[in-house]
């Protein structure tokens, strides 16, 4: 009988929870944002005061930066600080997601959690906050997984309504996905709404799937 080191079921248990649907990791894994922290606050509705209290000692510039941690040396676990007091911290969700992209592990040094553990948490703790789920869809395309990444932000095009961001990164998606003609009639609503770059408008132009609406 082969026994698993210390090292191996952690790198498993890490493995699984990458490859894992968001709520298919659950309460058991993930934790539970609603008792950590000493009393989790939505970001949406904290006071301007709560919010600093928090951000000037933990999601300070170099954080966001991710060039060095403000309370440790750590950076990772500075954000993670931050999201078990703001689970649904839409800034602190990307900034992490961007910082495991960047060092190459998941979860970063200090992070306790996935990048997926933490945005389970978000959903779980704020169902209804749509930037949520489009920071999660943002961090799914950086990962190639297209498909996963429509779902997150076709739902939160369906709560937020009308948005040019949503709209935007959703035709990003479904061009990767080659469904071109999703990826225009995104395009267009997103550019009808005044979104500023043209970078989806090009990736259609070159593969000559764009048409003036």
């Amino acid at each position: 009988m082969i026994m698993a080191t210390g090292r191996f079921r952690a790198l498993f248990i890490s493995a699984t929870l990458v490859a894992a649907s968001p709520f298919a990791l659950g309460q058991s894994v993930c934790g539970d944002p609603f008792s950590e922290g000493g009393g989790s606050r939505d970001y949406r509705t904290a006071s301007q005061e709560a919010r600093q209290i928090v951000e000037r000692f933990h999601f300070t510039d170099d954080v966001k930066m991710m060039r060095r941690g403000a309370s440790t040396n750590q950076l990772a676990a500075d954000i993670a600080y931050t999201l078990r007091k703001f689970p649904n911290h839409y800034q602190a969700l990307m900034t992490m997601g961007d910082y495991s992209l960047k060092v190459k592990l998941n979860p970063p040094p200090g992070a306790q959690y996935t990048v997926e553990c933490w945005f389970d948490r978000a959903l779980r703790f704020a169902p209804d906050d749509p930037m949520v789920k489009t920071v999660y869809g943002l961090y799914l395309i950086k990962r190639n997984k297209h498909k996963d990444a429509v779902a997150q932000l076709e739902a939160a095009l369906a709560q937020a309504g009308d948005n040019a961001n949503v709209h935007y990164n959703l035709g990003l998606a479904y061009f990767d996905l080659k469904q071109y003609d999703k990826a225009l009639k995104s395009a267009h609503a997103a550019y009808r709404m005044g979104f500023p770059f043209p970078g989806l408008k090009n990736k259609l132009q070159r593969v000559g799937a764009w048409r003036e609406p």
